[in-house]
C-alpha cells in the first residue's frame, strides 16, 4: 500500500515509519526542507518537501497514496514563533483532509489523544477534540487511535525521569504524586496504526490506547528508578497552591520546564480502559513495569 505520512520525524513518527518499512509498504513522507537527516529510514522511502500548516506545500503530495497516517501535534505552544495548538492541531489536520478528499484519498488515520473532550480545561485537549470533529465530519474513511502517554525508546518523558533520578538525591514532584497514568508501548501504538491499514472493521471507530496497568505518578518514578538498578527515590511533594503562582509567571518563557495547561494534564491523570483497542488489534497491552527496563537499557 502506498501510505502518506506526516510527523515521520518525531518519537511515534519514526517507529510507525521502521514498522510501515517492514511490513512492505511504500511510504511517501511529508518532510519540512533541511529536515530529511531525522527520518529513521530516510534512503528506503519517498520525501514530499512541505509543510502541514501550509496548504499549497501539499498540491499532488498525496497523489497516488491510498492512506494517510497524520501524526503530528504538539504539547506545547510557543505563540512568539506562530507555534499554537490550534494550528498545528487543528488547521493542519483540516489541510491534510482538504489534500486527501481533493487527491482522492480515501483511508485516514488520525493521532488523538486520550482525555480529549470539548469541555476539556487545558487547551490542548480542546484542539484536538476540535481535530477530531474535523474528521468525523470528513468524507473519509477514517479512524481515530488516542493513546496515553506514550513511552519507549527515545521517549522524551523517560529521558527526562532518568537524568532526574542520576542527577538529585530527592525528586521535586508536582502536587501529591497521586495521580495515575497508564504508559502505552510506542512499538504498540505504531503496531495499530500499520494494522489498521488492512483492518476495514476500524473504519468510523476511535480507540482508546494504554498499557497493561496504571500507576501513580509517584510509582512510576520508582519503576523507573528499579529499571536503573536503584532503589525507590526520594520525593519533594510540592503543593499546587505555591507552585502555579510560579508557573503562570513564568510559563511563556520557552526555557522554563512546564505550563499551566501541562500541569492541567499532568495532576488530572491519564488512564483509559484499552479492551477495545486490544480485542481489535488482537495485543496484550504492555505495562510500564513491564517494559521501561528495555529503555533503560537502550538509553544508557
Amino acid at each position: 500500500m502506498n501510505v502518506f505520512l506526516t510527523g515521520g520525524t518525531g518519537f511515534v513518527g519514526s517507529e510507525v515509519l521502521r514498522q510501515l518499512v517492514a511490513a512492505g509498504h511504500r511510504v511517501r513522507a511529508l518532510v519540512r526542507p533541511d529536515s530529511e537527516d531525522k527520518l529513521a529510514l530516510k534512503d528506503q522511502i519517498e520525501i514530499h518537501h512541505g509543510d502541514v500548516t501550509d496548504s499549497d506545500s501539499l498540491d499532488d503530495g498525496l497523489s497516488g497514496c491510498d492512506a494517510v497516517i497524520h501524526l503530528i501535534g504538539i504539547i506545547r505552544e510557543y505563540p512568539s514563533r506562530g507555534i499554537t495548538f490550534r494550528k498545528l492541531h487543528v488547521e493542519a489536520t483540516e489541510n491534510i483532509l482538504a489534500a486527501a478528499k481533493n487527491q482522492g484519498v480515501k483511508r485516514y488515520l488520525h493521532m488523538s489523544s486520550n482525555g480529549v473532550r470539548a469541555t476539556g480545561v487545558a487547551h490542548y485537549h480542546t484542539t484536538k477534540w476540535a481535530a477530531e470533529v474535523a474528521v468525523r465530519h470528513s468524507d473519509l474513511d477514517w479512524t481515530i487511535f488516542r493513546p496515553s502517554l506514550i513511552f519507549g525508546l527515545g521517549s522524551e518523558f523517560v529521558a527526562i525521569m532518568v537524568e532526574l533520578i542520576r542527577k538529585m538525591p530527592i525528586i521535586p514532584v508536582l502536587g501529591d504524586g497521586f495521580y495515575r497514568m497508564q504508559p502505552v508501548a510506542v512499538e504498540q501504538v505504531a503496531e495499530s496504526f500499520v494494522k489498521a491499514l488492512n483492518l476495514p472493521e476500524t473504519i468510523g471507530q476511535s480507540y482508546h490506547l494504554g498499557g497493561g496497568a496504571s500507576f501513580s505518578y509517584d510509582e512510576i518514578l520508582d519503576l523507573t528508578a528499579q529499571a536503573m538498578g536503584r532503589q525507590a527515590v526520594g520525593k519533594l511533594h510540592q503543593p499546587l497552591f505555591m507552585i502555579k503562582p510560579m508557573i503562570k509567571l513564568l510559563q511563556n518563557h520557552d526555557r522554563f520546564p512546564i505550563t499551566i495547561d501541562q500541569l492541567t494534564m499532568l495532576t488530572e491523570g491519564n488512564v483509559c480502559d484499552p479492551r477495545k483497542w486490544a480485542e481489535a488489534f488482537s495485543l496484550q497491552p504492555t505495562s510500564y513495569a513491564e517494559g521501561i527496563s528495555h529503555c533503560i537499557d537502550k538509553n544508557g
